[in-house]
């Protein structure tokens, strides 16, 4: 979420200074220049828009986090990611994998949804998607007892409507 943060910081700044460099062109009269810092500027505030929403996804996964662990594997038919970062976030709207939102439950019946989840002894498996592409992340969840499992398991159920298939505990 700090790197989301950050380059929508950066695209702010940037944004204002194209704004400012605008205006300042604008006053020494050479129109040609004032067009084109204004298209950059327009390109940034698009970006920055763009990146602000992508925070406030952030945000609402993180604010709203079922379970939290450090590290995630993620396939889709064809390809492999293993990614380990301090932040990987399940949530009831989604799940943050650093700074990669996956959202599910937004867009209707015909969107994305969290379609099976399932818990073992060292990860938990989470299949996602719509009619047109699917999903699998594997998580390292480090829950070593078994009351704790069957925590993260109702908070899914509750929050996310999927039903936990659990094996050996």
């Amino acid at each position: 979420m700090e790197l989301i943060r950050k380059r929508r910081n950066g695209y702010a700044i940037l944004f204002s200074a194209g704004i400012c460099m605008a205006v300042w062109l604008g006053v020494t009269f050479t129109l040609e220049a004032v067009f084109v810092f204004g298209a950059v500027s327009l390109i940034f505030l698009l970006l920055l828009v763009r990146e602000s929403r992508l925070l406030y996804d952030a945000m609402l996964i993180w604010e709203n986090r079922i379970i939290a662990v450090p590290s995630a594997l993620i396939s889709m038919p064809g390809h492999q990611i293993k990614k380990d970062i301090a932040e990987t976030v399940v949530s009831t709207f989604g799940i943050l994998i650093g700074s990669e939102i996956y959202r599910w439950g937004l867009d209707g019946v015909h969107g994305v949804r969290l379609q099976t989840a399932h818990i073992d002894q060292e990860r938990l498996y989470l299949t996602f998607g719509d009619t047109a592409q699917t999903m699998r992340v594997e998580l390292m969840h480090g829950m070593t007892q078994k009351q704790a499992v069957l925590d993260a398991a109702q908070k899914l159920l509750y929050e996310t409507g999927v039903t936990v298939d659990i094996t050996g505990w």
